[in-house]
This record gives C-alpha cells, sequence and structure tokens, in this order.
C-alpha cells in the first residue's frame, strides 16, 4: 500500500490518510485546527464508551443510510458541529466510517507535526502523582527538545518503574522485565 509521510516521518497510509490530510488542509485553511479536533476527540470519546456506536461505525450490515442517520443523531445529541460534524457525516455517506478512528489518529498525528510536538507512550504499574508526571514530562521533553504529547497507560503487569516509547526509542525499565532477566540469567546459571 501506498504512503505518504507527513512532516513529522509518521506515515499516513490509505483512506484513513487522506481522509485526515484533506480534513487538516480544510481545518488550517479555515483556522479551526484545534476545533476540528476537539470535535474529532469528542466523537473519539463517544466510540471508546459505546459499544453500539463502534458496531455502527465497524459494521457493514448497516447501509450509508441508516448510518447517516444514526451519525446525525449522535452528533446532534453530543453538540459536535462545524467541520468535525461534516467530515464524520462524510465518512457515514461515503462508506468509511470503518476507517473513521485511524481518520482521528492521523488527523492527530499531522496536528502534533504542525506545532512541532511530539508524542511519547509512558506506561506505568500505577498513577503517578502530579509531581512524578511533571518530572517525567520534564525528562522527556529535554530528550526530545520539543513539546511532548504525553499518552499515559496504567499497566499493572508492570509490577513496577516505567516503559517509555518516544518516536521509534523505547526504553523498559520496568521492574516486569528485570524479573525477567534474572530469571533467565538463572536458568542459564543451572
Amino acid at each position: 500500500m501506498a504512503q505518504n509521510a507527513s512532516e513529522s516521518g509518521s506515515p499516513l497510509a490509505g483512506v484513513a490518510g487522506r481522509y485526515a490530510s484533506a480534513l487538516f488542509e480544510l481545518a488550517r485553511d479555515e483556522r479551526a485546527v484545534d476545533a476540528v479536533a476537539e470535535g474529532l476527540d469528542r466523537f473519539d470519546a463517544l466510540l471508546t464508551e459505546s459499544a453500539d456506536l463502534r458496531r455502527l461505525v465497524r459494521s457493514p450490515a448497516f447501509s450509508a443510510e441508516d448510518q447517516v442517520k444514526a451519525i446525525e443523531a449522535v452528533l446532534a445529541k453530543a453538540g459536535i458541529g462545524g467541520l468535525a460534524g461534516n467530515f464524520i457525516r462524510l465518512s457515514a455517506a461515503n462508506r468509511r466510517l470503518f476507517a473513521l478512528p485511524d481518520m482521528i489518529r492521523a488527523y492527530r498525528e499531522l496536528v502534533r507535526a504542525s506545532k512541532g510536538i511530539v508524542r511519547a507512550e509512558v506506561r506505568l504499574a500505577e498513577q503517578p502523582s502530579d509531581a512524578v508526571l511533571q518530572d517525567i514530562k520534564a525528562s522527556l521533553k529535554d530528550v526530545a527538545k520539543a513539546e511532548v504529547d504525553l499518552d499515559l497507560r496504567i499497566d499493572p503487569s508492570l509490577i513496577g518503574g516505567i516503559v517509555v516509547k518516544l518516536g521509534s526509542r523505547m526504553v523498559d525499565a520496568s521492574l516486569r522485565t528485570k524479573l525477567n532477566s534474572i530469571r533467565l540469567a538463572m536458568q542459564g546459571a543451572r
């Protein structure tokens, strides 16, 4: 599949990339990049919360007409309008709702790249205090030499420590990984 690279080097492939790029250019021209991002984020949150909405978006069993009617109702109830609402409606009318989550992710990437923001995924065993979170963010900002958009995930299976993915780099300083290393070393010593 052909891929276009955004300014940040992340691939925007296929339907999702083309739709997200077109929306981003339109939003930039209308000076509505952040407003569109907010509307898409609200819709994405609805997708996360509602199994019925996810089924509507993913299932090819619904006709385009049914999807458009249902999406209209969801957008009206959620108060999502403007370019974001029109974009979601267009996706439904063009039978592209299945790609909407990827379109939203691609749009977020374009927004981050345009603002010089780097995305960092941080996994911890438990919710950190605000002070620890600020220290992590400051350290990552120093390493990235750019603003950092932190995607924090809590993963109790790590037991302790931290796993950070920043661009193509990953650092795994979790207790689980250290214990596994010790276990493997002990097995080799037998």
